[in-house]
């Protein structure tokens, strides 16, 4: 019996010592992975797929923001598309060349002396089953008037890109302190 404990502790040792199978499961990084399936009650009409995208294309709309907060739009017009449309949050609608968009930008944020951003939340994120580009933003805004009239409003913003460029913008605000009931 001795004879034979002694060999199957080595093998048991030995097995032990043995290299393991290397793992074959592929591990895909954050970037990669979509979202799982939402089961809705509703009917998604756009998409409820997306999956978080590239840092560069949410670099983008910091940088049109700082842009903005500074009062020269014109310094980074290349990262507009050649036609372009914006949803306000106070209704006004535009949808027209990259020049057009830059200049009638221009002319309202002139009408401020101050502006002043903070950025809350920045996430890029990509459409999945529509191969779109999105950046969603949320902030405060807070303008001073030439006339010294300092006003704020809570900022989120959706923004679409394509190859690299602003082609959409839907913007959304609320005021910054309730309105006063008469």
């Amino acid at each position: 019996m001795k004879n034979m404990l002694i060999p199957a502790v080595m093998a048991l040792l030995a097995a032990c010592n043995s290299p393991q199978p290397e793992q074959t499961a592929e591990v895909k990084p954050a970037t990669d992975s979509v979202m799982p399936e939402i089961h809705s009650p509703y009917n998604i009409s756009y998409s409820s797929r997306f999956a978080i995208d590239e840092p560069k294309n949410a670099e983008t709309i910091l940088t049109l923001w700082k842009d903005y907060e500074e009062g020269n739009l014109s310094a980074h017009k290349d990262m507009f598309a050649d036609s372009v449309e914006m949803y306000f949050a106070d209704g006004f609608v535009l949808h027209a060349g990259r020049d057009s968009v830059i200049a009638v930008a221009q002319k309202h944020r002139s009408t401020f002396a101050k502006v002043v951003d903070r950025v809350d939340a920045v996430t890029a994120l990509k459409s999945t089953d529509k191969n779109e580009n999105w950046v969603l933003i949320w902030g405060m805004e807070t303008s001073t008037g030439k006339n010294g009239k300092v006003d704020s409003v809570n900022l989120q913003e959706t923004w679409r890109l394509k190859d690299g460029k602003v082609n959409l913008l839907y913007q959304y605000s609320q005021a910054t302190a309730p309105r006063k009931m008469k």
